[in-house]
């Protein structure tokens, strides 16, 4: 049997907490084994919208089928869910066997079928011999790794995780990333993952929903959230981009037109989508490493402009630039490679430079 693409259904779910719409008529469909990332910043209603999932908020509108079972009033230890909560919530007087068997007590299982679901769940996060340990003496890594293990024991349906990486440390959160994602590619469930982060949502899931101010501003997978964005505040929030605003002057030969003011006219390759109509605001949104910094204007091409360079920093693989342009409020960024055929060595801040790229770089987005 195929793995259904509703397995998991919200229909127009919201939740207010007075006059604020912490989740606003939200509808989502997730696939049965799918890893699905909640991406958004502190406030615009992600962690609730887990909650909801899990039972442990009430909505004051709409519905949740988990399965194809309507449990929209059911409550949380009677979901086929589990949750892994962002502070772990392990019993510092239990040590890890005993946390981790802790939600097994109440199945009436026999003592030797209990003991061997926790030897499985241990080695499934990789803590074999670490069961007589004591929660005090585990390193943060080895405390998530437990709190999934408690998680996972019960083999729930569906897992719940509300940034269960935030409190680790840099180099420990990006080696977790890995083990999760591969985690969840060997048990085969469904995993929601609540971040903030976007460089976890990208690097781990199957497909995003980017949140702000309750709703859901766009679904899908994450190259395509990062390459053609449906709007500027989406455009924001996944990776760096620049901003440059105009208005649309015509469409010919599969390019538009736009008129960006003291910038000049330049050209976009539209999506898909078609393109908008003439004298539509619009905003162009660049990815820093689609644009190509010169240090002389070239002998011909569209989309050039010239700007002074303010800022130029080092970081390893890549050289990143600052540029401040006439007639655009923020510094543009840009992200050159070192291996790039252009050698910046040597430039100078308050450098005269120009700035080109091509009209298929860049992406059209409604102001």
């Amino acid at each position: 049997m195929e793995n259904r693409s509703d397995f998991v259904s919200l229909r127009d779910v919201s939740k207010y907490f007075g006059s604020v719409r912490a989740v606003d008529g939200v509808s989502l469909d997730i696939a049965q084994g799918e890893f699905f990332a909640l991406l958004g910043p502190s406030g615009c209603g992600k962690t609730t919208l887990l909650r909801i999932l899990g039972g442990f908020e009430a909505s004051n509108s709409g519905s949740v089928h988990i399965d194809g079972a309507n449990l929209t009033d059911e409550p949380a230890n009677l979901r086929p869910v589990n949750m892994v909560f962002q502070n772990y919530a392990i019993f510092p007087h239990l040590n890890v066997r005993q946390n981790i068997g802790y939600g097994l007590r109440q199945e009436g299982l026999s003592a030797a079928e209990m003991s061997q679901r926790i030897d499985e769940a241990l080695a499934t996060v990789k803590l074999e011999g670490y069961g007589d340990r004591g929660s005090t003496e585990l390193s943060g890594g080895q405390r998530q790794r437990v709190a999934l293990a408690r998680a996972l024991v019960k083999h729930p349906k569906v897992l719940l995780l509300d940034e269960p990486l935030s409190a680790l440390d840099k180099n420990l959160r990006e080696l977790m990333r890995v083990e999760l994602r591969a985690l969840q590619q060997k048990v085969g469930i469904t995993f929601i993952f609540v971040t903030h982060d976007q460089e976890e949502a990208l690097s781990m899931a199957d497909r995003i929903a980017v949140m702000s101010d309750g709703k859901v501003r766009q679904v899908d997978t994450p190259e395509h959230l990062y390459e053609a964005p449906a709007t500027r505040e989406v455009a924001a929030f996944i990776g760096s981009m620049n901003f440059l605003d105009g208005s649309v002057e015509g469409a010919a030969n599969g390019m538009v037109t736009v008129n960006a003011g003291p910038l000049g006219k330049l050209q976009v390759k539209p999506s898909g989508d078609g393109a908008p109509a003439a004298g539509e605001a619009v905003t162009i949104g660049i990815r820093p490493e689609k644009l190509t910094l010169l240090d002389k204007a070239p002998a011909s091409g569209d989309n050039v402009i010239k700007g002074r360079l303010t800022a130029a920093s080092y970081l390893g693989e890549r050289n990143h630039f600052f540029v401040s342009v006439e007639g655009v409020d923020a510094p543009i960024s840009v992200a050159s490679q070192n291996s790039s055929p252009v050698d910046h060595k040597g430039w100078i801040e308050g450098s005269e430079v120009w700035l080109t790229w091509k009209p298929e770089g860049a992406r059209l987005l409604l102001s």
